[in-house]
């Protein structure tokens, strides 16, 4: 067979031989970036599934596991493609396809359909639709639709709700669309289904409460992580320790409590109480923005390593994540609260801003606070904040932009798009600009040559940390710097002190199969 195959839609694609490679390899590092679907079986499967290898002739790859359920394939029982972490390319890449797949991931079809989807994006639903099916295989319904199989299969194997409520909390309009599309898309009843969770899986689900495995593609640094959010914590809305992090949240279905925490077994959870449980979907894609689960960290180090300025950094931290956010618009203005004055004098104005502010949230186990929508910063937070006139005036008028609208940031923007918009508001520099732009659309590849800790962990590290010497370094970096920064950041003497030698999870501990 020569070095191209068919990529789903009829044409040829180089990539044949590479991908055939990594399934005779059972790479787990490209779970979740592709699958195999075998024409003599009528099935399709992670790349790491134990199954024999088929032979090539009868093999087809696909984009998506939507693309693959379009052609008439339904999903391996064995190694449960569904299940696998998602691709790290829609971060990666920054074109309609990818953009589109975060606010399908985020339920904005669910929510405002095709036609808001393509508003979203600056096209019409039917030019969206020949774009994403060129690309993926599939037509935006279609995507939505393997998102929704996706949470299905979670719920049922991870909770003991009844299958009408794990029907329309996956988004499905009708209880004989989620039965018919279980059936479809895994060949199983939803009991069916249900019944294969291991008895751990069955011990570990709690009364009121959403318990759910989160697949991660290891290894994952889980000490950065949980220090970095306990360290930015906003009193009273998030608390975390080394092993855990909880807050509230504003879904569009009301407020929602969330903690992910690093699980006896090594695994990460997410344990969730929701108001509205349509928004579970929602709430995962959000989780696995904010704590980075979907990088392919084995490329990332692979690729930082390869500098020895670097090695030693990343051989001491592999898996290294960069935070990302569950709000784009409280993202914005903690950043813009948080310029040039220390992470603790911006936590003490942020948690005086929630307390002041904010609305008390008893969804969860224990009373916190959401944090103040925009438009109520808008009108009261002069009252609030203090600092700098000039400043305070930036931030509301920010939170009036976002409450009117005449600002929104979300997913699914363009990157060069986003850093223009926010470029031209008053009080916002590059710092702030580029700095959302790393956290709301998880860019890899930012550099932010202002941040004062960054270059400190650079001069740590026997780096260049003078803006410019510092820039020149990082541009061999390309396209991972947001991750150099990552290491930038924990080399810097202030996050010694919730750093520790824990031993971040390797892949095999680290790959969920809830």
């Amino acid at each position: 067979m020569t070095s191209t195959a068919a990529d789903g839609s009829g044409s040829r694609a180089p990539g044949f031989t590479e991908r055939y490679r990594v399934i005779q390899s059972r790479d787990r590092r490209f779970d979740g970036q592709f699958v195999t679907a075998v024409r003599s079986t009528g099935i399709y499967c992670r790349p790491s599934c134990p199954a024999r290898t088929p032979r090539e002739e009868n093999v087809t790859f696909y984009p998506t596991s939507a693309a693959a359920h379009e052609a008439g394939y339904r999903a391996c029982k064995r190694c449960l493609p569904e299940a696998a972490p998602g691709s790290p390319l829609w971060d990666l890449r920054s074109d309609v396809a990818a953009r589109a797949m975060r606010l399908i991931a985020d339920g904005v079809v669910d929510r405002e359909g095709v036609p808001g989807l393509a508003r979203r994006l600056g096209y019409s639903p039917r030019h969206l639709t020949r774009v994403l099916t060129a690309e993926l295989g599939a037509g935006p319904l279609a995507l939505a639709r393997a998102h929704r199989a996706h949470t299905a299969r979670a719920l049922l194997v991870g909770t003991d709700m009844s299958s009408a409520d794990v029907a329309f909390s996956a988004g499905f309009s009708s209880i004989r669309q989620f039965t018919e599309t279980i059936g479809e898309v895994f060949g199983l009843t939803p009991s069916a289904l249900r019944a294969r969770r291991s008895a751990a899986a069955r011990a570990e689900i709690s009364a009121g409460e959403i318990d759910l495995a989160l697949p991660v593609r290891g290894p994952i640094d889980t000490v950065g992580l949980f220090g970095w959010m306990r360290a930015h914590a906003v009193p009273g809305v998030e608390v975390g320790d080394d092993r855990s992090f909880a807050r509230v949240v504003r879904l569009p279905g009301g407020p929602v409590w969330f903690e992910v925490r690093l699980a006896d077994d090594g695994r990460l959870r997410l344990r969730a109480r929701l108001t509205a449980l349509a928004d579970l979907g929602t709430l995962i894609a959000r989780v696995r923005r904010l704590f980075d689960l979907d990088a392919d960290p084995l490329a990332v180090d692979d690729a930082l390593s390869r500098h020895p300025e670097l090695a030693a950094a990343v051989a001491a931290i592999p898996g290294v994540r960069v935070p990302g956010a569950v709000d784009p618009d409280e993202m914005l203005l903690r950043a813009m609260i948080g310029q040039q004055i220390s992470v603790a004098s911006a936590r003490t104005m942020q948690g005086r801003l929630a307390a002041e502010l904010g609305e008390r949230a008893e969804v969860g186990p224990h009373p916190l606070t959401l944090f103040p929508p925009p438009a109520v910063i808008a009108e009261r937070g002069l009252e609030v904040l203090r600092g700098p006139a000039a400043r305070m005036r930036a931030i509301v008028g920010a939170a009036a932009a976002l409450a009117d609208g005449s600002l929104a940031l979300g997913p699914g923007d363009d990157r060069t798009e986003q850093r223009e918009r926010l470029l031209a508001m008053r009080g916002i520099g590059p710092w702030t600009a580029d700095y959302v732009r790393m956290r709301v659309l998880g860019d890899p590849d930012v550099l932010l040559p202002g941040d004062v800790a960054a270059r400190a962990g650079a001069a740590a590290l026997g780096l260049p940390s003078d803006p410019a010497g510092f820039t020149a370094f990082s541009e061999r970096l390309a396209p991972w710097r947001s991750y150099a920064m990552a290491h930038y950041w924990y080399a810097a003497p202030v996050t010694q002190a919730w750093r520790s030698p824990a031993a971040p999870l390797r892949p095999s501990e680290s790959e969920a199969s809830a």
